[in-house]
């Protein structure tokens, strides 16, 4: 029968029995494949296909090219997963109304007398998250924080509550920030009124005021 089949095909009968046999399976291919795998875990899922071949190349001695290491990739449904640039939105005037009262004034001399406040971000894994913290400049610790997906007034609100509420509501205390508009807003400038703090904000561009 298989004769029959592969003289109708124009196929050499010994041809048509090596096309049949059960192929073996790539032992360099496989190795490749779980070397592949484990230097993209290694980078966090970051690393793309010419990154994933030096890794392998280097750390293991083993010969793979960019080409073979992207063709794996696709056979293991992985992909590069590359953290997104940050980009701040761009700040508005200068606040000339609100003054630097601390005037690089660091060295205090009791607990809950400067606070100061700033606001970093956080990559997450699929999207930036922001952190606002509260520090008392006297144990140079920070007394509260939150975070939250949106740099905005609210956050900065909850991480001066966090602080404010466990510290008993102390009064008279001076809270130095930038002149991000999460703190030069209406909203926090009428936290700051509630809590009776005076509110000290360093000049624009200037990282030594804070």
């Amino acid at each position: 029968m298989s004769s029959l089949f592969g003289n109708r095909l124009n196929v050499h009968r010994s041809s048509y029995r090596y096309w049949c046999r059960p192929k073996e399976p790539d032992i360099e291919r496989t190795i490749k494949r779980s070397l592949v795998s484990e230097a993209w875990n290694v980078s966090g899922g970051s690393a793309g296909a010419r990154t994933i071949a030096t890794m392998v190349t280097n750390t293991h001695n083993v010969k793979l090219g960019r080409w073979l290491a992207g063709k794996l990739m696709k056979e293991l449904i992985i992909v590069s997963c590359q953290e997104r640039k940050h980009k701040y939105n761009r700040g508005g005037n200068e606040r000339i109304d609100i003054p630097n009262l601390l005037n690089r004034q660091f060295a205090v001399t009791k607990p809950d007398q400067v606070w100061c406040g700033d606001v970093t971000y956080i990559w997450t894994g699929s999207r930036w998250a922001y952190l606002a913290v509260v520090l008392d400049l006297f144990a140079r610790k920070p007394v509260g924080w939150a975070m939250s997906f949106a740099p905005d007034s609210e956050l900065t609100a909850k991480a001066l509550q966090m602080a404010w509420e466990p510290r008993g509501h102390p009064k008279q205390v001076m809270f130095h920030s930038d002149q991000g508009s999460h703190y030069t807003s209406r909203q926090y400038r009428q936290a700051l009124w509630r809590y009776q703090m005076t509110q000290s904000i360093s000049r624009r561009g200037n990282c030594w005021d804070r």
